[in-house]
């Protein structure tokens, strides 16, 4: 690896913003800034910083650590930060990784690589050296930001990424790096951006595949301002809100607590817990009053007594990445009754897809809702041609929100993301939508029901698992001959992990307890096999050859149900 240079970052709040350039201007068009800024609406990623420091520059944008930063001194660090990019030579649509956790500096590296002109990458705080090392590799990154602790975990694995010209590491720097001071940085003269525009690249967020590696969604800034615009119009976001930030940023609802607040002029609390009894805390203590979470946070949350302050702030409560329980919602609802439910459904493909309003959420409970505003969506057969009322089909998503397909993957993009059959005879340019891959029915009213789904993805913890990923990091460990890996239903999870493996050539069995621990030193915790059985080999096949996933899945459930 090629690093030309380490850049150290201040601490944000102690003289990050308070030297940055108020006057620099890397990624406006001269035609935007004339317009009056009554009528500024934002079209990329960072103008919905800098609309709402011009609106109220003052105002509180983000809040970590009992630290704050207001939209003016955000706005200033962003532009500062897309100003050094440019010095650096960071071109246009190059790829910028953030390895952080929830902190000013990655909001600030993210939205300061789009007003370069760059495209940021988050990669998930929780993933291992190796399957950073596969992203970096795979996009082709060429500047990395991360935190002096987490640079010396990547030190076996950077110098295999070739395309990484610079690292980005948070103060202070470690002992005996060559480090670029910050000031640097921050000194770098007033600059335009690369040229950009709505339908450029703004994101690569990478999400596990239905075989393999992870595979990276292309997210454009028409994408994501969009989505921004669609969410906080049905969650009615405004500028007195605060919206705690407890998902992760490398997820594309975790991203969107940014991007809907920033929209808005609302406050983001940036929130790394350790405790479900840590949400509860901030949800008091900051005042929130929206919060959107995963199912297995809100069924931890549901178990635990909530201060009664906590009612007389939180507007809404917002679930994502898999069926709430039924008695989970009504759990949440006694313990907050103040605020609304709003159910909904997503896929990083298309951001946000339906929601439930919260007046139709005791008549259909089980419903996913209809499409959110600016999008439509379409329940298909195989042939392509509308369902019928209640009739199962695919969910396929169109509309402003459709994002750009799988970097550097067309086998998989065109798998996803298709030409919509039927269009009128006169429409010329093709139009792309996504098919998801959910089996889905609509009712004669229009609302949706989830089914299941049409791939062996397993969905856990609010994550998409591809179970190949699961085996190959199993046959890496040389400790299993043959292995399997499917979901199980799980009244917390949505899903556990389950595998069948069988013992490697010239061992009597396997060492399980042996094989879970190489899997946390390898995995992240929530990719980790809650079970590994145990049986003889060969492993059955189907007719294709292949290790027949779906006969073990079902013969292991009838053993347990027996």
């Amino acid at each position: 690896m090629a690093i030309r240079g380490v850049l150290r970052i201040r601490a944000l709040g102690r003289g990050l913003h308070g030297t940055a350039r108020r006057d620099a201007v890397p990624y406006f068009s001269v035609a935007w800034f004339t317009a009056p800024a009554c009528m500024r609406v934002s079209a990329l990623l960072p103008e919905l910083i800098h609309v709402a420091a011009e609106r109220a520059p003052d105002a509180t944008a983000l809040t970590a650590g009992g630290a704050s930063l207001t939209y003016g001194g955000l706005d200033a660090s962003v532009r500062a930060f897309a100003a050094g990019l440019i010095e650096l030579g960071v071109t246009r649509g190059a790829r910028v990784g953030i390895y952080l956790d929830k902190r000013f500096e990655f909001v600030v590296a993210a939205f300061g690589a789009t007003a370069a002109g760059a495209v940021f990458v988050p990669l998930n705080p929780l993933l291992k050296p190796e399957q950073v090392a596969f992203i970096l590799q795979d996009c082709d990154v060429r500047l990395l930001v991360t935190s002096p602790e987490r640079l010396p975990l990547l030190a076996p694995v950077l110098p295999g990424c070739a395309g990484v010209q610079h690292v980005v590491v948070t103060d202070p720097a470690p002992p005996g790096s060559d480090a670029i001071g910050w000031q640097q940085l921050l000194g770098a003269a007033p600059r335009p951006g690369h040229r950009v525009i709505d339908t450029d690249m703004a994101a690569i967020l990478y999400t596990s595949g239905s075989t393999g590696k992870p595979k990276g969604v292309v997210l454009s800034h028409r994408n994501m301002v969009a989505g921004a615009q669609s969410v906080a119009s049905y969650l009615e976001n405004r500028a007195g809100d605060t919206l705690l930030a407890a998902l992760p940023l490398s997820f594309d609802a975790g991203f969107s607590q940014l991007t809907t607040a920033f929209h808005s002029g609302a406050r983001v609390v940036l929130l790394n817990y350790l405790l479900p009894r840590d949400v509860l805390k901030a949800l008091e203590r900051e005042q929130v009053t929206g919060l959107t979470a995963v199912p297995p946070l809100y069924i931890q949350l549901a178990q635990l007594e909530w201060p009664a302050a906590i009612d007389a702030t939180l507007r809404y409560f917002a679930n994502t990445g898999g069926r709430m329980p039924r008695e989970t919602l009504a759990l949440l609802r006694r313990r907050v009754p103040s605020a609304k439910p709003f159910l909904m459904y997503g896929l990083t493909e298309a951001f946000r897809s339906t929601y439930l309003p919260p007046d139709e959420v005791d008549r259909r409970p089980d419903s996913i809702g209809k499409a959110i505003p600016n999008a439509e969506i379409l329940v298909l057969r195989d042939d392509g041609t509308p369902c019928a009322a209640d009739e199962p089909g695919e969910l396929v998503h169109r509309g402003a929100l459709v994002g750009m397909g799988y970097w550097n993957d067309p086998e998989k993009t065109a798998e996803r993301y298709k030409l919509l059959p039927g269009r009128e005879a006169g429409l010329q340019l093709p139009e792309y939508a996504v098919y998801s891959g959910d089996t889905v029915r609509r009712d004669a009213e229009g609302f949706l029901y989830f089914i299941g789904r049409r791939d062996e993805m397993i969905k856990t913890s609010g994550y998409r698992i591809s179970p190949t990923e699961v085996e190959e990091v199993l046959y890496a460990t040389k400790m299993v001959g043959e292995c399997v890996a499917f979901g199980v239903e799980h009244p917390v999870l949505g899903q556990s992990i389950q595998v069948i493996a069988t013992a490697p050539a010239g061992a009597a069995t396997v060492d399980v307890a042996s094989l879970i621990a190489q899997c946390k030193s390898r995995m992240p915790a929530y990719m980790v096999p809650a079970s590994i059985d145990v049986r003889g080999g060969p492993l059955p096949r189907n007719p294709n050859g292949k290790i027949d996933r779906k006969l073990l899945a079902t013969e292991w459930g009838e053993r347990k149900s027996a």
